[in-house]
């Protein structure tokens, strides 16, 4: 599929932090369907917290049967029993942990693959103008680091919180059950932690979000400096790309720097808090218990409630970090996923078969500019191919000869005027019906990790003798019966195959397909002046009897065109064959006389 040359978006600056509840709200919602094992994740956690609740309440009678004993008044039957319990209750949060921690491990990873699969389908579904202005390297950050990062940070934190808030809850209720003094001594030693965590929370998220972008940005900056490696190296780009990758990489190691030394806060504070109330029980509680008031088991069992208290403090704001990683993430994933997508066709219902096309093409007055330009490329364009006709399109570079074979293709839409195929709109017709019709050998060219056969029969069923036949036509045979295993040798698109070979390859592709139309966008561009003759010659056969389009810049390739267009800012300025448009002395003849000037 051909790339436009629509505006790009430049990286996106570092947005200020969304709405913190709607991205989790949103991310609860898309997990409508693990809602089972998420239910049974979030009752265990429960349970073992309220497990680990109970447990302080029988350490604090086994301490006391200790303390009785070591006076000699030892109940061996009363410790046996508590001790009993105790361990049953440790084995049983340790299983509700376990078993809780697989489901959601299994949520987590099945909700991964789900957004995968849903990208993967939404690829296919958005219009090219959305390519033209994302980077790829951006793209594959949302379905790579983004995603990662969601499925991490929800397996590792929401049952997490459930169980803190649950742990958190419930030993305050234990601890005024147990002693109301101790308890407000407890509490009023840690609540300055909370006020310390919201403070942070208010204050990190939005570097969240930040780091998130800016990675998007570094990605794409990356996959655009290594795709086009050669050329950076070729005008000695080296110097520049390190400076702007610097740049890039800077602002996610500050944004990185940011919200980690503020999310960081939370676990020293917690565990400061966590010591300071651990010295206000020990102390109240031994005035307590001087005045005969409490048992020294009730401080044992204070200093497991403070630990008890405190550690979900510190979870909680572990989960709220998690969670603003979520947010961060969930919000660029979800904002792919809602991208408005190509238009639906349910409604059309015209439909064209390949054996029964005739061959006319009519463009009637069409009209397209980009998104974001005030100039149209295609200004008011009209002309008519007739069935079998060989019509070449030339003109300058950005006359708009690519894009009209685009809208052809219904790759975008038109903003007025209308095009015909056999006296058809195409507005009427589907997309998929549209690219049946069509054969299209592209100036970039494209191939898959496989073997030669299956490059050249590409989403087709071809025999193997006619995958030979046509090779031998395009003078693709010797070169590929000197690779290893011939037809069956693995290639991929690589150095290996030179730019030349690369291009005889696709065009071999796209000479097996039966269709009506033929599009050839600069095929022979990459392929030496012996070896053009040759394609030259197969491609008079290929378009025997088919309406053909050819774009071309070499203009001595379409001197035997029925027609050619010659366009120019979006209109056609010149039409007629090779010796009519000589005899004009105008601009193709300007044009075609400039490529043979010494």
């Amino acid at each position: 599929m051909p790339r436009m040359r629509g505006p790009r978006r430049e990286p996106a600056p570092a947005e200020k932090a969304k709405d913190f509840k709607g991205a989790i709200k949103r991310l609860f919602h898309e997990l409508h369907g693990f809602r089972l094992l998420i239910g049974i994740a979030f009752i265990l956690a429960i349970l073992g917290s309220i497990l680990s609740i109970i447990a302080p309440d029988k350490l604090s009678n086994l301490t006391d049967e200790i303390q009785k004993g070591l006076l000699g008044n030892m109940n061996m039957e009363a410790i046996t029993n508590i001790a009993i319990f105790l361990a049953s209750i440790y084995i049983l949060s340790a299983l509700f942990t376990f078993i809780q921690a697989l489901c959601m491990t299994t949520v987590s990873n099945k909700f991964a693959k789900s957004l995968r699969s849903r990208i993967s389908k939404k690829i296919n579904k958005l219009p090219l103008k959305y390519f033209d202005s994302h980077s790829i390297g951006d793209i594959l950050s949302r379905v790579t680091n983004d995603i990662d990062l969601i499925a991490q940070s929800m397996n590792q934190s929401l049952a997490t919180l459930v169980s803190s808030i649950t742990l958190f809850l419930g030993t305050i209720i234990m601890m005024f059950y147990t002693n109301w003094i101790m308890a407000l001594t407890a509490i009023g030693a840690t609540i300055i932690g909370f006020i310390f965590m919201f403070l942070i929370l208010s204050k990190s998220q939005k570097y969240f979000v930040q780091r998130q972008v800016e990675l998007g940005n570094l990605d794409g900056h990356i996959e655009e400096i290594y795709s086009g490696l050669n050329v950076v190296k070729a005008y000695n780009g080296e110097k520049d790309a390190n400076k702007k990758f610097d740049i890039y990489n800077k602002k996610v190691c500050v944004a990185e720097q940011k919200s980690h030394f503020l999310s960081g806060l939370m676990h020293p504070i917690m565990n400061f808090i966590g010591n300071f109330g651990y010295v206000a029980v020990c102390i109240v509680g031994a005035l307590l218990t001087m005045n005969n008031m409490i048992t020294f088991g009730v401080i044992i069992a204070f200093i497991t409630y403070v630990r008890l208290f405190t550690s979900p403090l510190s979870q909680i704001a572990q989960g709220m970090t998690q969670l603003q990683t979520i947010a961060a993430a969930s919000e660029r994933v979800f904002e792919f996923v809602d991208e408005e997508e190509m238009a639906k066709e349910d409604n059309l219902t015209e439909n064209l078969r390949k054996e029964d096309v005739k061959g006319k093409i009519e463009f009637r007055n069409v009209m397209f500019k980009y998104e974001g330009t005030e100039k149209p490329t295609i200004n008011n364009f009209s002309a008519i191919a007739k069935p079998g006709q060989k019509i070449a399109i030339v003109g300058p570079t950005g006359a708009g000869k690519t894009t009209m074979v685009n809208l052809l293709m219904k790759f975008y839409e038109i903003n007025s005027g209308d095009i015909l195929i056999d006296d058809i709109s195409t507005k009427k017709l589907k997309r998929e019906n549209i690219h049946e019709l069509f054969t299209m050998v592209l100036q970039d060219t494209w191939l898959f990790e496989g073997t030669i056969k299956e490059n050249i029969a590409y989403n087709g069923d071809i025999t193997d003798e006619k995958i030979k036949e046509v090779c031998k036509i395009v003078g693709l045979d010797h070169f590929i019966r000197t690779l290893p295993n011939g037809y069956d040798a693995k290639i991929s698109d690589n150095d290996t195959v030179s730019a030349g070979q690369k291009q005889l390859l696709t065009i071999a592709r796209g000479m097996l397909q039966n269709t009506p139309f033929l599009i050839l966008d600069e095929a022979t561009s990459n392929v030496d002046t012996r070896t053009e003759e040759l394609v030259q010659e197969a491609m008079d056969k290929l378009m025997k009897g088919k309406t053909s389009f050819i774009i071309a810049h070499r203009l001595s390739t379409i001197k035997n065109a029925d027609l050619i267009l010659v366009m120019n800012d979006g209109n056609i300025i010149e039409q007629g064959n090779h010796e009519e448009l000589m005899a004009k002395q105008g601009f193709y003849a300007d044009l075609y006389n400039s490529q043979f000037e010494n």
